[in-house]
């Protein structure tokens, strides 16, 4: 690289659970730089979590966190030319990328849910992939399915 890398951004927590991994989602779920926005829309949701979920006894932050776990890939498939074929070849993600994958997947699905707020559309989300269902879950399925049938061209890797 003739440049050299940028240097890391530090995130500061959020102001109600003092957690970074909640600044990296609301950051993901702004739209047009409107952050206390999407703080209140994120907020609204973890109200809502906890009203789905009334009968466990697990904090909604903690089935939010449950859920992001379960959408999680752990290997993917990239494009590799070699010889003049292109080839899926299967290949382990870094942890930084698996979280914005899990967020990035969690936003869109819930996004494409029907439902009146978007608070009230990511709270189903979250309850859907806390249980082990819904778009973003199904989604990681596909990735690790594709990435188990191209098993074979993992030697590619480089």
């Amino acid at each position: 690289m003739r440049k050299t890398k940028p240097k890391k951004r530090h995130l500061l927590p959020d102001p109600k659970f003092n957690d970074i991994l909640v600044t990296r989602f609301v950051n993901d779920l702004m739209k047009d730089g409107k952050k206390s926005v999407a703080y209140t829309i994120f907020y609204d949701t973890l109200e809502l979590v906890g009203k789905r979920m009334k009968n466990d006894e697990v904090a909604p932050l903690d089935v939010w966190k449950k859920a992001l776990e379960n959408i999680t890939p752990q290997v993917e498939v990239k494009s590799r030319r070699v010889g003049g074929a292109n080839f899926q070849v299967p290949m382990e993600i870094r942890n930084e990328r698996k979280v914005a994958i899990s967020i990035k997947n969690m936003i869109l699905y819930a996004g494409k849910r029907s439902g009146k707020s978007m608070a009230d559309k990511l709270s189903a989300e979250i309850v859907a992939a806390f249980n082990q269902e819904g778009g973003a879950y199904k989604k990681k399925e596909d990735t690790h399915r594709m990435a188990e049938a191209n098993r074979a061209f993992a030697h590619f890797r480089f």
